[in-house]
């Protein structure tokens, strides 16, 4: 994170213009040019960036934004919370403190055996939070994330996703956790899946995130227990989910942060459909910029498994036409992709 920081215009524009970024230049979910001061302040005890950043975030109705700078302001917070007890203590009305401070708790019960009780308890806080928040739609996915953590049933997750969509009907942050409530309350549901993706990528505006849903509905499936079997079964869903996904791609900054969490789950799942082509593509378009999601899901350095992904595909891709999967062929994989979600 540090030599993110540190970065220069000059590399910025080198890594915007070659083909492929070295190894040693690779960053691990790095943060954008807002976020970055943010954190470098919270690790001096100072929260004052972070509250101007998600108070202009919430000013400005930028809900994608709000969204994942919450997200990783808590993610930060897991490690060195006395920035955020601090805004907390000094401002317990601020919105943007109490939204940070609720993903921070819900994170941490996450990773709990006694995850479903500990979410039970503190739903009706989160809950009420969100119920507060005026038009922000940010909190409610944090209340849709609870609700799926406490394994709640289908009514109340339908009350809190009304609650969302009225807010916000394109917010993607909502979407990612309705679709992930419905792929672990109903194992193998590929359909079901696929059909909710594409009916909210369908109604979205052309620049919107959500229009990259799909992409996310094939990763649930192909990484669900048994999924190469919905591989076969959805070939070409899966591949027009990559297709739309792509295209959104194409329309973003090559080498910038931002739709790095896109091309990362789209080099993945292109991947698993053996598109190594289309995949290398992705693999350069992100530049020098990896998240930990999806890599983590295969091995416990995230870093480390994109790095050998990328360099299985090269290699592949670098064979010639006959070694590699290019257009729509069929199924195939790079290295360890595993098949089924252990």
């Amino acid at each position: 994170m540090l030599r993110a920081f540190l970065r220069t215009p000059r590399a910025t524009a080198r890594f915007r213009t070659s083909r492929f970024v070295q190894d040693d230049d690779v960053l691990l979910d790095a943060p954008d040019d807002r976020l970055a001061p943010a954190l470098v302040a919270a690790a001096r005890g100072d929260h004052g960036p972070a509250a101007d950043l998600l108070a202009r975030t919430r000013q400005n109705a930028e809900w994608e934004h709000r969204d994942r700078y919450a997200t990783r302001l808590a993610a930060f917070a897991r490690s060195r919370a006395e920035w955020l007890e601090d805004w907390r203590a000094t401002a317990p009305g601020d919105p943007d403190g109490l939204l940070v401070a609720l993903r921070l708790t819900v994170d941490r019960h996450w990773d709990s055996p006694a995850r479903a009780e500990l979410l039970r308890q503190v739903s009706p806080s989160v809950a009420a939070a969100a119920e507060s928040a005026g038009p922000d739609p940010v909190p409610w996915r944090t209340a849709l994330d609870t609700a799926r953590g406490a394994r709640a049933p289908h009514a109340e997750f339908a009350r809190l996703w009304a609650q969302a969509v009225r807010r916000s009907p394109h917010h993607y942050g909502c979407h990612v956790a309705a679709l992930e409530y419905l792929a672990a309350a109903s194992p193998g549901a590929h359909r079901e899946c696929l059909d909710f993706a594409e009916r909210a990528a369908q109604d979205a505006p052309e620049d919107a995130l959500v229009r990259a849903l799909p992409v996310r509905a094939a990763f649930a499936c192909l990484t669900a227990h048994g999924g190469g079997g919905a591989a076969g079964a959805y070939r070409a869903r899966l591949d027009g989910a990559a297709d739309r996904a792509i295209a959104l791609s194409a329309a973003l900054p090559a080498a910038d942060p931002w739709p790095a969490a896109l091309r990362n789950v789209l080099a993945y799942v292109l991947v698993r459909l053996g598109r190594l082509q289309d995949a290398a593509e992705q693999l350069r378009l992100t530049g020098p910029y990896v998240t930990s999601f999806p890599w983590d899901r295969d091995a416990d350095d995230p870093l480390g498994r994109f790095l050998e992904v990328r360099a299985d595909v090269r290699a592949r891709v670098l064979s010639g036409p006959g070694a590699t999967g290019s257009g729509h062929p069929g199924s195939g994989h790079v290295g360890r992709v595993r098949s089924d979600d252990h």
